[in-house]
């Protein structure tokens, strides 16, 4: 890291009067002043439950906050949890509130709960997000025991969720980073994360904050830069995350392309190494697994199959630049039938998603015009998903979801062809 600072003098005499610390919690927050009160309590509450010994600082990295939200940080308190600890040598738990610097985004957020991690010393950190309804004391535990009792590095989350939410990460995301990068990191964009102070520095040494990381892709970019880093990696299990999910067919075009193209400029990124990679293995997981009651996700399955069948024909000119004559013609076949019937090929999948990484590497077409077009084709494997899971509970869903991610893998050497060929089909 350079001796550049984006920390303001203010925060840096804060810091200076903490002097050190032994774990830190970073919440970035903006105008979350309805739900980050109960987040600073369950975070507090976590520390001295499981960490009383422990040097702990709590930093609340807000993005210009116009409801308050510093304010209920600042006025948050442990309240009357104390009463049912077991241990009474408490620490202090010191509080660092600032509007951090840079452009406007999660990862600049971050960048700033980074640096004053390395400031303070601080041998375990966390990240959780500010609009969190199922965060408990364990968590705190779960994100940072790992880290400061078993030498990991980075702690990924593992979440119980509806078996319609998370699409995108569930037929993208995870395959795909299991697919590159070797580990099976279920929840690659989860949030919420621990990590040590040695990967916070290891962080600090990119020079992306005037990236898209410090907008949207933060969460993708600090996995595969573990990954790509060589550090311990593993999960931990936290029950449900409750936030407001929303209809997987509903305005979610802007969502799919920040993901796709944050994965996808990692996979430029990363090339040298993921070519090399020929399987996946797990990952050490931790917490115990639970049966949870999850918020059921509203679904329009008719609406999102039409999207799809005037998808292809809006986009079948761009398409023919770059898709292959089979999985042209493979698509336009889906389209007519009962959207209760729907069903797409799981290898025909993921070859459309093979070949829009290919498309993306090799830059002939706008990258936004050729992300957006992603849209409808993920609409259509998200029906074809609802269809498959409609009787499915919880381990059928981890079950086809691992059957997909070895389609992935299976097919692998055709993203690899597709990747190295570089020639547009007509």
């Amino acid at each position: 890291m350079t001796d550049t600072t984006i920390l303001r003098e203010d925060v840096r005499r804060r810091l200076d009067e903490i002097g050190e610390a032994d774990v830190l919690i970073g919440i970035p927050s903006y105008n979350n002043s309805r739900t980050i009160g109960h987040v600073v309590q369950a975070v507090t509450a976590g520390l001295a439950k499981y960490f009383p010994d422990q040097r702990s600082v709590l930093v609340n990295s807000d993005g210009g906050s116009k409801d308050g939200t510093p304010d209920v940080v600042s006025r948050s308190e442990l309240g009357t949890t104390r009463s049912i600890l077991l241990s009474h040598r408490v620490r202090r738990v010191h509080k660092v509130i600032t509007a951090y610097q840079g452009l406007p985004g999660k990862g600049s957020a971050f960048r700033t709960v980074f640096e004053i991690a390395q400031r303070l010393g601080a041998r375990a950190c966390a990240v959780v997000d500010s609009d969190l309804r199922s965060i408990t004391p364990e968590w705190i535990e779960l994100l940072l025991g790992p880290v400061l009792h078993e030498q990991f590095d980075y702690v990924c989350p593992l979440y119980s969720r509806h078996k319609y939410d998370g699409t995108i990460t569930n037929s993208i995301v995870y395959p795909l980073v299991r697919t590159l990068y070797g580990k099976r990191i279920r929840q690659p964009i989860g949030g919420d994360f621990g990590f040590s102070g040695r990967l916070a520095a290891h962080y600090l040494t990119h020079n992306v904050w005037d990236s898209d990381v410090a907008r949207y892709g933060i969460d993708i970019w600090m996995t595969t830069t573990a990954l790509m880093g060589d550090f311990r990696i593993c999960q931990s299990y936290l029950g449900a995350k409750l936030h407001d999910a929303k209809d997987p067919g509903a305005d979610l075009s802007a969502m799919l392309v920040q993901v796709t193209g944050s994965l996808f400029r990692q996979m430029e990124t990363h090339a040298a190494r993921w070519r090399e990679i020929a399987s996946s293995e797990a990952v050490p997981e931790f917490g115990f697994k639970y049966e949870v009651g999850l918020e059921p996700i509203p679904v329009n399955v008719a609406r999102m199959a039409h999207t799809f069948t005037q998808g292809v024909q809006d986009f079948k000119p761009l398409y023919s630049a770059f898709l292959t004559p089979q999985t042209r013609a493979e698509l336009e076949a889906l389209g007519a039938g009962e959207p209760e019937k729907f069903h797409m090929p799981e290898d025909l999948w993921v070859r459309v998603v093979y070949e829009f990484a290919a498309a993306y590497h090799h830059p002939r077409l706008n990258p936004d015009h050729l992300l957006k077009s992603l849209t409808p084709l993920y609409l259509g494997r998200t029906t074809s998903w609802i269809n498959q899971a409609a009787d499915y509970g919880a381990l059928d869903v981890e079950n086809a979801l691992n059957a997909l991610s070895e389609r992935f893998e299976a097919l692998k050497p055709y993203l690899l062809e597709r990747w190295q060929e570089g020639r547009m089909h007509s």
